[in-house]
């Protein structure tokens, strides 16, 4: 469909580029934003994309709705059928999978949820065909995933699998959300998989934890110097099982401003992916060799 320009008030415009989301339609969303970016235009004050849509901020007083509608066309005609690539990094995360933190807590809201008698990534593994929850895992951290767009609450990324439409994980959220959920908790609803930058509610079902953080108002982390929020959208991520007792290690290490994520520059071409999408997320996780 052709993108969808809405008026929010006085000084925002929505943009829908699909009413599904797909790699395609994210995309089209970051490279319109990143080229809206760069050309720095007067009376743009904020730019903020998101799965499949985007939205940009603007002083009516310096640039008119039908001006800048005029220029976001210009942008995405000239990216049109393109062979669309990105420079972006990829980064692995470490993961706690089944952790006792997101146990207890999944445990205190089974009345909230499809299966009281599950885990959710019991749930989630029977869900998906998987014979066991080990079998689930392996599927949920085999293949990178798109950070396709940062927010809800402060530094909390939404990631979208890149594998075959056919092969995604989907899982329900919660009947009822929670009131409460672990910080750096790894969730996953409908088909984004996602990382609770804070504690608080949530619906997503809850897989295990990570003990890096990802966001931090003080800026106390080494990888959060730079800025407060770590992940940006067009980040690639790997996530990395891990027992107890790395976790405990990784924490210690954090906490010693002593911990590295692997991470790693890479170019994603949109055309090599759709082109194999089985084999071509083999060659972008190669660039994290020797980073670990």
């Amino acid at each position: 469909m052709p993108s969808r320009y809405t008026l929010g008030g006085d000084e925002h415009l929505f943009v829908e580029v699909s009413e599904s989301m797909s790699l395609d339609a994210f995309f089209t969303s970051i490279l319109v934003t990143k080229e809206l970016a760069d050309r720095a235009i007067p009376g743009v004050t904020e730019i903020c994309p998101a799965n499949a849509s985007y939205q940009v901020r603007f002083d009516p007083d310096v640039i008119s709705v039908a001006d800048l509608r005029a220029e976001l066309e210009e942008i995405e005609a000239g990216i049109g059928d393109h062979d669309a690539t990105l420079e972006t990094r990829v980064i692995e995360f470490p993961v706690y999978y089944g952790d006792p933190w997101t146990h207890e807590t999944l445990m205190r809201f089974r009345d909230r949820h499809q299966d009281p008698d599950s885990t959710d990534l019991e749930f989630a593994a029977r869900a998906n065909g998987y014979a066991d929850v080990e079998q689930f895992i392996e599927a949920h951290s085999a293949t990178p995933w798109f950070v396709s767009m940062v927010g809800f609450v402060a530094g909390l990324p939404f990631m979208y699998q890149m594998v075959e439409r056919s092969k995604q994980i989907q899982v329900p959220k919660y009947l009822r959300p929670r009131t409460d959920t672990p910080r750096l908790t790894v969730g996953y609803g409908g088909c984004f998989s996602c990382i609770y930058s804070v504690r608080g509610a949530g619906g997503y079902q809850m897989f295990g934890i990570t003990p890096v953080p990802i966001y931090d108002p003080e800026q106390q982390p080494a990888h959060l110097r730079d800025f407060m929020i770590f992940f940006k959208p067009g980040d690639i991520v790997k996530f990395r099982p891990v027992d107890r007792a790395e976790y405990d290690a990784i924490v210690e290490a954090v906490d010693r401003n002593e911990y590295q994520l692997p991470t790693a520059p890479v170019t994603f071409s949109l055309k090599e992916f759709e082109a194999d999408p089985a084999a071509y997320p083999t060659t972008i996780l190669e660039a994290l060799d020797g980073t670990r």
